[in-house]
């Protein structure tokens, strides 16, 4: 029964350290998983000696390895090369460890699978270095493994309710220190007065983030690749495809941008031509233009609105080159201008802008932007008034347009392009059956447009996944709506963008990144590969091109018409449609995702200016945490210090008495103490000569002064008594001279802050 306490003592700790470090995703997953490497974790508590112990933890260890890694043991055979083990359970567990130092906390288990086996190892781990400690009934290295267990991920991400979590992680604690002495006397007492010295261990601890702020060791700033980043193709973004990808494992910065807060996507390119069951991308029309001082590209774009002819409601944003091999210059959705020194550029009638010879490190330009942001009442009144210029975006095929929205009789000239049978738009049949049916009768392009982003995005059924499942026989976009309704930003910005086309809406994909990180003392937006995206552009008359992104859990956008935006309300929106569209909107989640191209960031993203009303970024997130060895080394000294301060406490509140009997047995007690955490045991019958004939026989101590004042002070008249315990002290303090004269360093210190004189010890 007694193994059964252990092992069941060591269960609350596993699973607080637990808890603390599944927070690290978002969302939260395998809570099943996360119980059963717990319970693992536990076996080793079961055993007595100390050979079973180290056997129960290799099952252990093989076991929850299979379970956290998904690695069976089975395939551990060196003879047998088909079949490994440790290669597979290795690589990913590093894999895991570098994409720590890449991707911001939390992070996404599905974007990440091997942080998430991370997680789930080290949560294992530490689970099982309580219970080994509990096994061998050692308090302190438990109490020691349960604060660096549980407070290492507080340290990565704070978050919210720090006290809370300190509070669980000290009842753990106290728990391990009283459940350790089931036959002791005073067992929950004694914990109590080692807890409350934990409690300034936890507020040192929990405050570790700004103590540690300068630390040495930074542990989540270190950087494992000590070469610059080597420039990064995405070329698998811009040119469509649907076959599954997945990001580098290493995140690497290919942009920085120098612009206001304002959170917009960076787009590389449109892909405006569906040719062959893919987007992809056509821009034969380009205007040469050789080193310009600055060119002016919407002057020659047939599509762009009034709006954005007027240069007072454009913006500029500096692009610096820091690791992108691509010919496209990025820039702020919608690119209306350019200003460049680095060669050979075309230009095409969209914006997108092809440098002659491709990006190099350290390349500037600076671009200037129309990103309007209206509001939806605004949108909902905008006409389906197009310019010629549209039927290029109308096109569902080379040379196949269709009819432009709210034209009459376009719903028969569109059965007809889909009812020829077996012919190529004939397999497309059930997207615009599908398209028709979310939207239902709606005269409002807008209304149509939010329809199917809520659709995709929220309502749909739909999940985000770069290994989509792919049965061929359909063409990809249309298994993706009809059937798997998994897949990434391709997927998404594909299917909305034909469904578009297919109801008369001029719409194409739009590719580049989504907006990054934002510095907000330098205005600086950092970007990397992993931020690479695909999203939707939808032309409104009055307001050109608007983004709008399907994808759910990728990003989102700043203006207030989109359902990805933080600021968007579905309501307010739904009040100004009608039929299905309205409907999906009363379905919308109203809690929404706010996060914005990276997950982690404190609140919404996005908040409002004061002084305009105007949406802007949020305030960089804090500093993660402190330092590996800091965190380390300030649990420590923290603890040991604990120790020492319970001792102090201890000591002082027996010689709280004027009465000389009293005071003898205080004296007494604070030496047998002082010689328990030296190893030396006093028995409790022994009298004042046994113990000064115990010291000179053990540390060749003279201790008879004190044993006769001792014997004056305890069993003397009343008028010796005072007069002992007068002279007892001092005795008592030269002794402890001696003592400490003939102990090396090493003893003393380990005396200090030894748990024997506080009754934790066997």
């Amino acid at each position: 029964m007694r193994r059964f306490g252990a092992a069941l003592l060591a269960l609350p700790p596993g699973l607080v350290i637990g808890l603390s470090w599944l927070r690290l995703e978002e969302p939260q997953r395998d809570g099943g998983r996360l119980l059963v490497l717990v319970l693992l974790a536990a076996l080793p508590a079961l055993a007595t000696r100390l050979r079973d112990r180290l056997a129960l933890l290799g099952v252990a260890l093989l076991v929850g390895a299979a379970v956290a890694v998904r690695v069976s043991p089975l395939d551990a055979r060196p003879w047998d090369e088909r079949h490994d083990f440790f290669g597979p359970f290795a690589g990913r567990i590093w894999a895991g460890l570098l994409e720590f130092y890449d991707v911001r906390l939390p992070f996404d288990p599905f974007l990440h699978p091997e942080m998430h086996s991370l997680v789930l190892a080290a949560a294992f781990g530490f689970a099982a270095g309580v219970a080994v400690a509990c096994g061998a009934r050692r308090p302190l290295p438990a109490v020691l493994v349960l604060l660096v267990g549980a407070g290492w991920p507080s340290t990565l991400l704070p978050g919210e309710q720090p006290l809370g979590r300190g509070a669980l992680i000290l009842a753990a604690a106290l728990l391990i220190l009283a459940g350790l002495r089931p036959g002791a006397r005073n067992t929950f007492g004694r914990a109590a007065v080692v807890g409350g010295a934990l409690v300034v261990v936890g507020l040192v601890v929990s405050t570790q983030p700004a103590v540690a702020k300068g630390g040495f060791l930074a542990w989540e700033d270190w950087d494992l690749y000590t070469k610059p980043d080597a420039p990064v193709s995405l070329r698998y973004v811009w040119d469509a495809n649907y076959d599954g990808f997945k990001f580098p494992q290493k995140q690497t910065t290919v942009l920085r941008v120098k612009a206001p807060g304002r959170s917009v996507y960076w787009r590389a390119t449109t892909l405006n031509e569906f040719v062959d069951n893919r987007w992809v991308e056509n821009h034969t029309r380009t205007s040469p233009a050789l080193f310009a001082a600055r060119t002016d590209v919407v002057s020659s774009d047939p599509m762009a609105p009034r709006r954005a002819l007027d240069s007072e409601r454009w913006w500029k944003a500096s692009v610096e080159v820091e690791a992108l091999a691509d010919e496209h210059l990025v820039a702020p959705t919608v690119p209306v201008a350019y200003a460049t020194d680095i060669g050979r550029v075309l230009y095409a009638e969209d914006g997108t802008a092809l440098l002659d010879g491709g990006l190099e490190r350290g390349k500037q330009y600076d671009v200037w932007a129309y990103s309007p942001s209206p509001r939806p009442a605004r949108l909902a009144r905008s006409p389906a008034r197009y310019p010629p210029a549209a039927r290029d975006y109308l096109e569902i095929g080379p040379g196949q347009a269709v009819r432009p929205f709210g034209v009459a009789g376009r719903d028969v000239d569109v059965a007809r392009i889909f009812g020829i049978a077996s012919g190529y738009y004939s397999s497309y049949r059930p997207l615009y059956d599908q398209a028709r049916r979310i939207v239902g009768d709606t005269r409002s392009p807008y209304s149509a447009a939010i329809a199917l982003e809520t659709w995709f995005r929220r309502t749909g059924g739909f999940t985000y996944d770069q290994q989509p499942p792919r049965r061929f026989g359909a063409p990809p976009l249309v298994e993706f709506v009809t059937k798997s309704k998994r897949g990434y930003c391709q997927h998404y910005a594909g299917a909305m963008a034909l469904m578009l086309r297919y109801l008369g809406i001029p719409a194409r994909v739009a590719a580049g990144f989504t907006s990054g990180k934002f510095d907000e003392d330098n205005e600086m937006w950092t970007v990397t590969d992993h931020q690479a995206h695909a999203w939707v552009e939808v032309w409104f008359a009055g307001w050109g091109w608007l983004p709008f992104d399907p994808t759910p859990g990728r990003g989102s956008l700043s203006a207030p018409y989109t359902a990805s935006s933080p600021l968007f309300d579905p309501s307010a929106a739904a009040a100004l449609l009608a039929g299905a569209a309205a409907r999906l909107l009363d379905q919308f989640d109203i809690k929404q995702d706010r996060s914005f191209g990276e997950k982690g960031l404190d609140g919404g993203f996005l908040t409002t200016d004061p002084r305009g009303g105007r949406p802007v970024a949020a305030p960089a997130p804090p500093h993660r945490g402190g330092s590996l060895g800091g965190l380390v080394a300030l649990v420590l000294a923290s603890v040991l210090l604990a120790v020492a301060l319970a001792k102090a406490i201890r000591r002082r509140l027996r010689y709280l008495s004027r009465d000389p009997r009293r005071l003898a047995s205080a004296s007494r007690r604070e030496l047998v103490d002082f010689l328990a955490d030296q190893g030396v045991r006093i028995p409790s019958s022994a009298g004042p000569e046994e113990l000064a004939a115990t010291l000179r026989e053990r540390l060749a101590v003279d201790a008879l002064p004190f044993a006769a004042a001792l014997a004056a002070a305890r069993y003397g008249p009343p008028e010796a008594a005072a007069d002992g315990a007068f002279r007892m002290r001092g005795e008592l303090r030269s002794v402890q001279a001696q003592i400490r004269s003939r102990l090396g360093l090493a003893r003393r210190f380990r005396g200090l802050v030894s748990l024997r004189s506080l009754g934790f010890a066997g």
